[in-house]
């Protein structure tokens, strides 16, 4: 069923060092700008010294006029102090942009999600280093870019799909089991904007063939985690992780198939999250206000 939106909502999320009146100081503020409070989540690490992490949800009366007048005297408010912050409006639809490879099975979740309107994001494009899902994702009416990746050509890969992604206009990327390590540069200019499905439970298993190596280990617990990209392979800040219990009856293909099954879940919620604006960074951990 698709989600109704609140057309005169906002969020703020806020990030700054732990202190006195922050709380206080934000609902003043929205309470002056005739702003109703409906969700405020507010987390610390340490309230001597710490971090301090706040989600407030909030309706707003004439929003169209307003909402840009709200984020523009809030700057006062954050810099007194020295806040992270971000105001999102309700009404936009976040565009997501889909990198895939072969296998299809977090791909479909996403795109099942996204037509039931279960995610409530727009899916422009998807790109692919081959050409397997071509028809799949046309059959969604979704555009299909073919860029394949050698390591000869892959700073030209890159490019052509930073291309198309600021021809897009995309917010933020999502790894469905994109078989290619990014580089740096094209981190960079996506920071905390690309969420990538690791096959294993991190921090154990990272690189290639976790499954085989869960099978050689013996585990009794196969995982999956959602996490950002970063320069360090598989040690971005974790979004989600989701497990199943197996025994040792399960063979490596059997763990295969579990490992799908808790992949597409953990993917699916951390996309959810993120655009939802559920989701903060602070060095390489996240809160999450779900």
């Amino acid at each position: 069923m698709k989600r109704t939106k609140t057309l005169n909502r906002a969020r703020l999320l806020i990030s700054c060092s732990d202190q006195p009146g922050i709380v206080a100081s934000v609902s003043a503020f929205l309470h002056e700008k005739g702003a109703n409070i409906v969700q405020s989540d507010q987390y610390s690490t340490d309230p001597e010294g710490g971090m301090f992490f706040m989600r407030v949800e909030f309706d707003l009366p004439a929003f169209t006029e307003r909402f840009h007048e709200v984020e523009e005297e809030f700057s006062a408010i954050a810099a007194q102090f020295a806040m992270t912050w971000r105001l999102e409006s309700e009404r936009k639809t976040k565009r997501m942009a889909i990198f895939v490879s072969k296998e299809d099975h977090c791909l479909l979740e996403l795109l099942w999600r996204w037509r039931s309107g279960e995610l409530d994001v727009d899916i422009p494009l998807v790109i692919s280093n081959h050409e397997d899902l071509r028809d799949i994702v046309e059959s969604y009416g979704i555009s299909f870019h073919y860029i394949p990746v050698t390591k000869e050509t892959k700073q030209e890969a890159e490019s052509d799909a930073k291309t198309l992604l600021y021809d897009y206009h995309i917010d933020f990327i999502v790894l469905a089991r994109y078989m290619q390590i990014l580089s740096p540069a094209f981190v960079q200019d996506f920071e905390h904007r690309i969420i990538n499905i690791h096959h294993s439970f991190l921090p154990a298993f990272i690189g290639a063939n976790p499954y085989k190596k869960a099978f050689e280990r013996g585990v009794k617990l196969i995982g999956a985690t959602a996490h950002y990209v970063t320069n360090d392979l598989d040690e971005g800040p974790i979004i989600e992780q989701e497990v199943l219990r197996v025994n040792h009856r399960y063979d490596t293909a059997d763990l295969k198939i579990a490992g799908r099954n808790v992949e597409k879940i953990a993917l699916a919620r951390a996309v959810d999250w993120h655009i939802n604006d559920k989701v903060l960074v602070h060095e390489n951990k996240t809160i999450i206000f779900n």
